[in-house]
């Protein structure tokens, strides 16, 4: 990565120029706000000038003076009240060009340091269908997961599902009263969802029904062989739909560990609590107090009910215990919505009390809202079905390539799946988590704009080069799109990039490796989402200015080489936010 060789040799300059600077101080390195100036900047001297009260500009000629970057820049210049302009030299590009195009990671560094990270995300309520809300934490978890592993992490994804709770006795007084059997084996979880609405209907109108689905609940928990076989199928068939959902967005859990897990652990965790005097037992329930801590001072974390019942953080605290003692884990994110930001600081406050030093992450995320401004839902007020609208979209998708000419009706099918499930990955993961959005299907499955329909686009651009390539050729290749092979090494020397658009494009490529590792600073899948928009803005205007089949020798090995490189971040890119891509669109 530029920005890090840069900010190397930045803190080399200081040793050498004499510059005592604190321990803890890192050059910032940016891409650099007018590019009229540099591809990168810093304001390293600005900072140190105050800190050292001395002139910013006489600093910044210091560094310059000591600073050694004639393999990397053309330029380096200063600017303002002092700051460092850095502009990359074309070999530069060109080298890293030649290099990230055979290398698997195209030139995105491991990190120095892996971690095990455990990733909770989606976490639907075992019988009942997951809804527009589970976009959010299904698509943000999943892309997380996918870049943390590509960047070297070790990477354990558990799905906590909701399979246990007061519904259940709804549940079980309804599939011994009112199941439909012929229903429940065409759509189990609707089925399910059925009987759970009727009871939950009759408890409000017959408080006996309520007491009675409370007495099957309480079988259960007692472990009722009849019961326990009920809610046994029910998650089975559940997981099962849950499964088929998951397998048609590309996205993979290792466990699946739900709250029933950690049953018999809950209640030697509050013994436990007690005898450590982290909780205490106040008005009959079993607390734990953060008297320290302004904000949590007055917000006490029940782990047990007056009524001996446990809570959902007497099972989070369970489920920590298991994933740092089993599964090693150095941090725990938790892809979960901004509502329950309270919950997540007691229980992250309460693992501190018991002195457990995984680092823990609420990745907290806004919500998605109709066009009226409101949460999204049917015209019922219903939330809507995840795999209603990923089916919709599909549909949508599937009357754009209906009309397009020298594709099989099989073919079509899958372009309108690529480019319909991945419209609403898309949609997701080019926002800022912490903001709501408003869903719109004309704009996200729009050719124009930061879209994932563009962006597949532009892919496919890149690799009708290479079919021209290969119908030009005597290669052998057939209709199938044929792979290029980069120059033997007697070219590779003669790369050269020279036109703007073949800058403009080397660089862009160039800052891949930088927008897949910031993505993990503050966990925003958008940051690299908004790095392949660009990427793609650059590619088009690079084929729009630069012919590559009908440029000759090194100016044309250069320009496949750029496209060969394009093609392959972007394809890897979209694969990163969990986006599949297609050869033909």
């Amino acid at each position: 990565m530029f920005r890090s060789l840069l900010t190397q040799r930045l803190q080399t300059a200081f040793d050498k120029a004499g510059i005592t600077v604190p321990d803890d101080f890192t050059p910032a390195v940016v891409l650099a706000s007018d590019t009229r100036y540099g591809d990168y900047q810093s304001n390293a001297p600005m900072v140190l000038a105050k800190q050292m009260r001395t002139n910013p500009r006489a600093l910044a000629q210091q560094i310059v003076d000591a600073l050694d970057v004639t393999d990397l820049c053309e330029k380096t210049s200063i600017d303002g009240p002092g700051f460092l302009n850095f502009t990359l030299s074309p070999a530069a590009l060109a080298s890293h060009l030649l290099k990230s195009v055979t290398d698997p990671h195209l030139g995105v560094p491991p990190v120095p340091t892996p971690r095990t990270i455990v990733i909770d995300f989606s976490a639907p309520n075992i019988a009942k269908p997951p809804h527009v809300g589970h976009i959010r934490s299904t698509f943000i978890g999943d892309s997380l997961a996918r870049i943390a592993r590509f960047v070297g992490h070790k990477v354990i994804t558990d799905n906590h599902i909701g399979d246990w709770g007061t519904q259940f006795g709804m549940i079980l007084h309804g599939w011994k009263t009112l199941l439909d059997t012929a229903a429940l084996d065409a759509n189990p979880i609707a089925e399910l969802l059925r009987l759970y609405k009727t009871i939950n209907a009759q408890t409000k109108a017959d408080p006996a029904v309520l007491d009675t689905c409370r007495h099957e609940l309480v079988k259960l928990q007692q472990g009722d062989p009849e019961n326990k076989e009920i809610w046994t199928r029910c998650v089975a068939l559940s997981l099962d739909q849950l499964r088929t959902i998951y397998a048609k967005l590309d996205t993979h859990f290792d466990h699946y560990l739900g709250e029933s897990a950690y049953n018999d652990k809950l209640a030697p965790l509050v013994d436990d609590l007690l005898a450590q005097g982290i909780a205490e037992i106040s008005d009959g329930a079993v607390c734990i107090f953060f008297l320290d801590l302004e904000a949590l001072a007055d917000k006490p974390c029940i782990i047990r009910k007056t009524d001996g019942g446990f809570l959902y953080a007497t099972t989070d605290l369970a489920t920590i215990d298991h994933r740092i003692n089993v599964w090693k884990a150095d941090e725990i994110w938790y892809v979960v919505g901004a509502p329950q930001e309270l919950h997540f600081r007691q229980i992250f406050e309460a693992t501190r009390k018991r002195g457990q030093h995984a680092n823990l992450v609420h990745i907290a995320f806004g919500s998605i809202l109709g066009q009226d401004g409101k949460m999204f839902r049917t015209r019922t007020g219903e939330s809507v079905g995840l795999i209603e609208v990923l089916d919709e979209s599909i549909e949508r998708a599937a009357t754009v390539v209906a009309d397009r000419e020298g594709f099989t009706a099989e073919e079509k099918a899958t372009i309108a799946e690529v480019i319909g499930i991945g419209a609403i990955k898309y949609a997701e993961l080019s926002q800022n988590r912490l903001t709501d959005y408003k869903f719109s299907w004309d704009k996200m499955l729009s050719l124009q704009g930061n879209t994932a329909p563009y962006l597949i686009n532009a892919y496919v651009r890149t690799r009708s080069i290479f079919r021209k390539l290969a119908s030009a050729t005597d290669s052998g290749a057939t209709g199938s799109v044929a792979s290029y092979t980069p120059p033997t090494e007697v070219t590779i020397t003669e790369v050269t990039i020279t036109d703007p658009a073949e800058r403009a494009l080397a660089l862009k490529l160039a800052q891949f490796a930088e927008a897949t590792h910031d993505v993990l600073i503050d966990h925003r899948p958008n940051t690299l989402a908004n790095y392949l928009y660009e990427l793609a803005n650059a590619y088009h205007s690079f084929y729009e200015a630069c012919p590559v089949l009908r440029s000759e020798g090194t100016m044309r090995d250069t320009r496949l080489l750029l496209c060969q490189t394009t093609s392959q971040v972007l394809r890897t890119g979209l694969n990163l936010l969990g986006i599949q891509t297609t050869d033909r669109m």
